[in-house]
């Protein structure tokens, strides 16, 4: 079986590349773009049967050059909601996935592709999977949302497998060369390295310092559901993949730190403590963002339940906790720490 995923070497995609490689699948041919050579650490310990520079993989593969092929995954994009080359953005996410759409329908493979909760833009009118809550605030989230509605208007003609995820806050391993991109939790993992504690922000938007919320979920879930949809094959549509839950970047910097700190020993401390002692920091709301800012986001999951999709999706504690173990089996655990107070030493 032959499978394509683009943005291989990117985070999310590796980990379905490593997954698939779990279920014995390894005639994967991983198309990317590795001007930012680093990136191909994410492919080094997984077995692929070819690798392709972006630039010359679509139009080969509307051609016909690589054979038959089952289904891509289709999670190459410019994912930097702050790049402001509107043209980049739409050659890139728009025209490519439009091409690739084109396509798999006329060779009959499946496709399952990457969309975005920013297609919901603020969020005010809701996170369900309909033209009425779809406002997007950035290029990058129009890009995603207009490759949808191409998706949408085809769907009763498809004669293919044609699945759309709009990814919330995915965080996990492999995303280190994301730079500020990363997940909250890399970042807050990297802060209390360098600096003993971790910062957040201060009383916004009607939410009290660190009570913002988001829908974070860990990458083996996000994993788990393209899977699931791989597996079904009749499953077709655009649906959100979140927890379903809206949890405070509290949880997240109180799970970072807890899981730090067990490694010295320390029992696991409540928010309140961890604040006194000074391991999480509230700072100032920043004024270039205010009126820009997501205090709330949340995944509803209606429609992928609807489809059959049962899986349970690991809370913060729990996902935060296994990643902190990764990021300490790969190296990046931070030295040894006091048990007063958890600072590094």
């Amino acid at each position: 079986m032959r499978i394509v995923v683009t943005g291989a070497a990117g985070f999310i995609g590796a980990n379905l590349v490593e997954a698939l490689n779990a279920r014995g699948i390894d005639d994967i041919i991983a198309v990317d773009d590795l001007q930012q050579g680093d990136k191909f650490r994410n492919l080094a310990d997984l077995r692929i049967g070819d690798y392709v520079d972006r630039r010359d993989f679509y139009e080969a593969f509307a051609d016909g050059h690589y054979g038959r092929v089952e289904a891509v995954f289709h999670q190459g994009a410019c994912s930097d909601t702050m790049e402001h080359d509107g043209r980049y953005m739409m050659d890139v996410n728009f025209r490519d996935s439009r091409t690739l759409l084109d396509a798999c329908e006329s060779r009959g493979t499946r496709l399952l592709y990457a969309s975005s909760a920013a297609t919901y833009g603020d969020g005010s009118r809701g996170f369900r999977e309909e033209p009425a809550c779809e406002r997007p605030l950035n290029v990058y989230g129009y890009s995603k949302l207009l490759f949808d509605q191409v998706v949408r208007r085809r769907m009763p003609h498809l004669r293919t497998q044609v699945v759309g995820f709009r990814y919330f806050n995915v965080y996990g391993p492999r995303e280190q060369h994301k730079g500020r991109m990363a997940s909250v939790a890399f970042h807050h993992f990297n802060q209390f390295h360098a600096e003993g504690r971790v910062k957040l922000f201060g009383a916004y938007g009607g939410y009290a310092a660190g009570a913002q919320e988001r829908d974070f979920v860990w990458i083996g879930d996000v994993v788990a559901v393209n899977l699931w949809a791989f597996e079904r094959g009749d499953v077709s549509g655009v649906y959100n993949l979140g927890s379903g839950r809206a949890q405070p970047f509290n949880d997240i910097a109180s799970a970072v730190v807890n899981s730090l700190r067990g490694f010295a020993g320390p029992s696991t401390q409540p928010l309140e403590a961890l604040v006194e002692d000074g391991l999480i920091e509230y700072v100032a709301f920043p004024e270039a963002l205010v009126g820009r800012y997501q205090c709330h986001t949340q995944a509803d999951l209606t429609r992928l339940r609807a489809a059959g999709c049962t899986h349970a999706f690991a809370p913060v504690d729990q996902g935060v906790a296994a990643y902190v173990r990764q990021l300490q089996s790969a190296g990046m655990a931070p030295p040894a720490m006091a048990a007063k107070g958890g600072h590094p030493g």
